[in-house]
């Protein structure tokens, strides 16, 4: 069989499996929300660039927004662990294989990057700064994010881990800086700028020792990349939960210590380490500081107060996978544990945590606005203290029909 055909069969079994979850996904009160939300914001959008408050730091929004985004790059290869044996030897032939994978690696992110520059680019002409042509703007967008994809690739194919680490941080640096330049900076001097430092950062690729293919890291690559897909697809349905990348967070290792050792906590350990170790916590916590800063910034408003329960709701959607850690494991077969036990560990663990990082966002919105609005500081708290109580008894109801 041809590498290439390989791989199409490979891409088309994988995202057989995906498209059957997504008339679940519309059909999901989560997906109209999002579409509600997505017209509140259009209004507000509108209506704010009418109003652009004087001394607004359009630049650097626009680096905070386009920034990351130029930056990431991901590769869907749809490798196995078997690959390592049974296409080893025709390792010389796997350009053919691995080239769609650069392509489509680029593609996709090159739409949602340009989506958010059309997004922030009525910002950008009323900002009252010198301002350079879409087109041009657009290009050197693509060529930055080309340089990217090319550094993250042979990223992948350093041999070892603490080199892999140290050249993505060069690459964000040098992407960043290159992109801060070219905002900031007339167009000829930040071309020259980019032109040195993009050559500079090709030739310092060349420098570590490389796999020819990276089995191990293109494997682990495309089990991360094929979890995210599926736990994007959990916040709507139920789907399997395989394949996640743990990671070691020493500094949090010593939290869940003093669970005590018993049978009827067995399963809260459990959860709260892989917790921990999991994708999830960083996802969490990704949108509670986004959220703390969207709150603190609108205030006691009407869209402020809208964030805020928004985030609520978004983390709480996030907090539902803790029901599948360890959901299929067979210890209950193999040790006395109390019937029920991980239901009731996962929806404990999910609503403390919610309360707390509730209350965590709460305090920008409060401290923006307390002398103001005390009313409605106040009562976007009870609204969503409520939320999380109420989402609890859903959780509670919905869970054990589902066990049962």
């Amino acid at each position: 069989m041809e590498l290439q055909e390989l791989r199409r069969k490979r891409k088309s079994s994988f995202w057989s499996k995906v498209l059957p979850f997504i008339p679940y996904v519309i059909q999901s009160g989560v997906a109209v929300l999002f579409l509600l939300l997505l017209i509140a914001f259009a209004a507000w959008y509108t209506n704010f660039l009418q109003n652009i408050p004087p001394g607004l730091p359009v630049l650097w929004i626009m680096l905070l927004l386009l920034g990351p985004m130029t930056v990431y790059s991901s590769f869907r290869t749809y490798m196995q662990p078997a690959d390592i044996i049974f296409l080893l030897p025709r390792e010389a032939d796997m350009k053919q294989y691995l080239s769609p994978s650069h392509r489509s690696g680029v593609i996709y992110k090159l739409i949602g990057l340009f989506l958010i520059l059309v997004l922030v680019w009525p910002l950008y002409i009323r900002s009252g700064v010198d301002t350079k042509p879409l087109w041009m703007v657009m290009l050197v967008l693509l060529l930055l994010k080309i340089l990217s994809a090319y550094g993250s690739w042979q990223e992948l194919r350093i041999t070892t881990a603490r080199a892999r680490m140290g050249y993505r941080l060069l690459r964000w640096c040098v992407i960043l800086l290159m992109l801060a330049a070219w905002l900031w900076q007339p167009a000829w001097k930040s071309l020259i700028f980019m032109l040195l430092v993009g050559v500079n950062y090709v030739l310092a690729l060349r420098f570590p020792m490389k796999h020819a293919v990276a089995w191990d890291n293109l494997i682990e690559a495309e089990k991360i990349g094929a979890s995210k897909v599926m736990m994007w697809l959990g916040w709507f349905v139920e789907v399997p939960a395989d394949g996640q990348k743990v990671i070691r967070r020493r500094w949090l290792s010593g939290v869940g210590n003093r669970t005590p050792w018993q049978r009827s906590t067995a399963y809260r350990f459990l959860i709260t380490k892989t917790f921990l170790r999991s994708e999830l916590l960083g996802i969490v916590a990704r949108l509670t500081l986004l959220g703390m800063v969207l709150t603190g910034w609108n205030g006691a408003s009407w869209l402020g107060i809208g964030l805020y329960l928004f985030f609520t709701f978004l983390i709480a959607t996030q907090l539902t996978s803790l029901h599948q850690i360890h959901a299929d494991s067979p210890a209950t077969a193999f040790y006395p544990l109390p019937a029920g036990a991980h239901k009731i560990e996962a929806i404990r663990l999910a609503s403390r945590l919610l309360l707390a990082l509730t209350v965590l966002m709460w305090i920008p919105l409060a401290a923006a606005s307390w002398m103001d609005n005390l009313m409605w500081v106040l009562l976007s708290l009870a609204i969503s203290v409520l939320m999380v109580f109420g989402l609890r008894s859903t959780w509670i109801k919905k869970w054990k029909d589902e066990d049962e």
